[in-house]
């Protein structure tokens, strides 16, 4: 089984440091396209890494690269971004939901504002994602999805759904 990512295109929230970087220069390495898209255009005062500078990584490790300024809050960023990929490598074959935000304090030290924002990233803005690039994958071929809340499975394929041969139990 051949796993390289060799000119697969990949689509990476939260890719300009940390574990989304590192997916990117690893795919990099294997010759993908890797669209890298994440909030920080300019450099931190703390935190190294843009959205350049990985792209400039990814390219120096062999692949393509396309750096989009997006914050996964914004759906509209995020339909800009999708077409943009879209345009520049053909269509997206995989998307990983990599932009997060945390803060490691005990409930009753964590101020709302900062649950708000913690929620709007991880839990919205990885949906509001899922939502636009699924929609071009799906175009190129068929894709696997699973839902872990229903434990069903089906492929995906243009056109139609088939369900697997574990098929969800109605829940009420």
């Amino acid at each position: 089984m051949n796993r390289s990512l060799r000119a697969k295109t990949l689509f990476i929230t939260g890719a300009s440091r940390g574990i989304g970087k590192a997916i990117a220069l690893r795919a990099g390495r294997d010759g993908a396209n890797v669209v890298i898209a994440a909030k920080t255009d300019t450099p931190h005062s703390t935190l190294p890494g843009t959205i350049e500078s990985c792209a400039e990584d990814v390219r120096a490790a062999g692949g393509k690269a396309l750096a989009v300024k997006v914050d996964v809050r914004d759906e509209a960023q995020i339909t800009r971004a999708v077409a943009q990929a879209v345009a520049t490598f053909g269509g997206i074959d995989i998307l990983i939901n990599n932009a997060s935000a945390i803060q490691l304090t005990r409930t009753t030290a964590t101020p709302m504002n900062r649950f708000d924002l913690m929620f709007e990233v991880n839990a919205r803005g990885a949906f509001a994602c899922a939502r636009r690039p699924v929609c071009r994958i799906w175009r190129r071929r068929a894709i696997r999805t699973s839902s872990i809340c229903r434990r069903r499975s089906a492929w995906i394929r243009s056109g139609s759904r088939t369900t697997s041969p574990t098929r969800s139990r109605s829940t009420g």
